[in-house]
């Protein structure tokens, strides 16, 4: 392995505190930090720091372990805290469940040279040590992935030094299904931004004529298709996060934050919110909008089209995925033809439906709900860089059956007929068209999404995922009611893909 070596100089005390930070956000589950450093060299404030920003609580008590030997703080990663200078032997690790510790998520350990060998050769080495008016500390990561994420996680601090929010403290808040992960960072006198980390797309193997799925699907590669969307979205209308710095190259953005209040309330949907989101589709879906945005000089974002290649490879994730997750066998070649015919003919059925910007993800995470202001501005749009040309009722599907909350059949409803007449309001619209749209887009979402959410649980160590199946399944059933999707219907009951199965 090619070991990474960093190092920093830390003119203060309040530079050893982001440290901890910084590497807090850099660690993963079986990560082991060995502190090295002698006594007054900043090692009890940087793991007071970086436990601190683990457990997302920034007045944590955080004890010496120097008579415990290990302190237990749970968190976003549970971390545990290693004081091993009155260890009397290697053995008393065991006592100690140093092995269960890395099984578990991540531990800081002080004086690692006491667990000898049994110290894991990938345990990321920190020395501190005085330099001048202040200390230097220097990172040695013998494993490249954990090399990647802290070296990473240092740049981020530079793009807000470069940002004039280098003093800035560094939480984190989310992360999702992709490699994208979110930060909230705080200024004293300033209000708290988000700090945007989207690293470049890793495109992974070809699956179809020599291209990879994320390909064939249109998947955003980089953050200018989040900057360029920002754009024309702003300027048709919709409340989206004003973007204040930004590092296209890295991936870095650092943009408002548009509130705190979630789109649901109490974790269940809402009526009148669900109307004035389909309102703000209605809006968005009468407008034209660019298939080219400028982002920066010679930098151009193309927005996709949704097309029947897009479309397919989505679909087909049921059949690589789930089929074989609910059956205990892959899907065979003869199933495998006859889905496809299926949803060819019904993409066929869409070449006249009208298209529009489809931001492919417009569902309650996605919205944060602003009482305080009216009108459309009540509504935050924050997650919409892989937009595509497509159906525009494939929207108001993702909204009206949203894939993280249960929306009752009166809601969904409400919601459609609200859009409907949105529309019709502004003028001429097809309401059976749209409703034949709405019923196909609806069945090819929640069919791509019963495989992902297998994926994410099989592939990535998701599992959190597979607890969303039972409503997946459940909107599927609903979309299929439709005249149109008949066949679908009836080659879903008979494979048993609508059917309630424990995986």
């Amino acid at each position: 392995m090619t070991e990474t070596v960093l190092e920093r100089f830390l003119p203060d005390e309040r530079a050893t505190l982001r440290l901890g930070e910084d590497l807090a956000l850099a660690l993963r589950r079986g990560d082991v930090l060995a502190l090295h450093g002698d006594l007054g060299a900043g090692k009890t404030t940087l793991a007071r720091s970086l436990i601190r920003a683990l457990a997302g609580d920034p007045e944590l008590e955080v004890p010496s372990p120097t008579f415990t030997l290990v302190q237990v703080y749970e968190g976003r990663l549970p971390i545990q805290h290693f004081d091993l200078y009155r260890l009397s032997s290697e053995e008393e690790l065991d006592e100690l469940g140093f092995d269960d510790a890395l099984e578990q998520g991540a531990a800081l350990v002080e004086w690692p040279e006491k667990a000898g060998h049994r110290m894991p050769q990938t345990a990321i080495r920190v020395e501190l040590s005085e330099e001048g008016d202040g200390r230097r500390v220097r990172i040695v990561a013998p494993d490249p992935a954990a090399g990647a994420r802290i070296s990473r996680s240092f740049a981020i601090r530079d793009f807000l030094e470069r940002s004039g929010w280098g003093e800035a403290s560094r939480s984190h808040l989310t992360g999702d299904a992709s490699a994208r992960s979110y930060e909230i960072a705080s200024l004293e006198g300033q209000a708290p931004r988000v700090l945007m980390n989207s690293p470049e797309l890793v495109l992974g193997p070809a699956v179809r004529d020599g291209k990879a799925y994320a390909e064939i699907a249109h998947t955003a590669r980089t953050v200018a298709a989040f900057v360029a969307l920002d754009h024309v979205l702003h300027e048709g209308g919709v409340s989206v996060p004003e973007i204040y710095a930004q590092d296209l190259k890295n991936g870095f953005l650092l943009i408002e934050n548009l509130g705190w209040e979630g789109f649901l309330v109490d974790g269940k949907p809402v009526a009148e919110r669900y109307v004035a989101a389909a309102e703000l589709l209605a809006m968005l879906h009468g407008k034209s909008w660019p298939d080219r945005i400028e982002v920066a000089r010679s930098v151009v974002h193309t927005v996709p089209p949704f097309d029947r290649d897009a479309m397919l490879i989505e679909v087909e994730l049921l059949l690589d995925w789930y089929v074989p997750a609910a059956t205990g066998e892959p899907a065979d070649a003869e199933l495998r033809r006859e889905y496809l015919r299926l949803w060819n003919e019904l993409i066929d059925r869409l070449e006249h439906a009208e298209k529009s910007l489809v931001q492919r993800d417009f569902h309650s995470p996605n919205i944060i709900w602003r009482a305080e202001l009216s009108g459309f501005d009540r509504l935050g749009v924050i997650d919409f860089q892989d937009a595509l040309i497509g159906p525009s009722a494939y929207d108001v599907a993702s909204l009206a059956m949203d894939a993280r909350v249960t929306v009752p059949e009166e809601i969904e409803a409400a919601t459609t007929k609200a859009y409907v007449a949105a529309r019709q309001a502004a003028g001429d619209f097809d309401a059976e068209s749209f409703a034949k749209a709405y019923a196909i887009m609806a069945a090819q979402r929640n069919s791509k999404i019963l495989g992902i959410f297998v994926r994410l649980d099989r592939r990535d160590g998701k599992p959190d995922y597979l607890k969303h199946l039972p409503r997946i399944r459940d909107y599927l059933r609903r979309a299929l009611a439709h005249p149109a999707l008949a066949e679908l219907r009836d080659f879903y009951q008979v494979h048993g893909f609508t059917g309630d199965v424990e995986l």
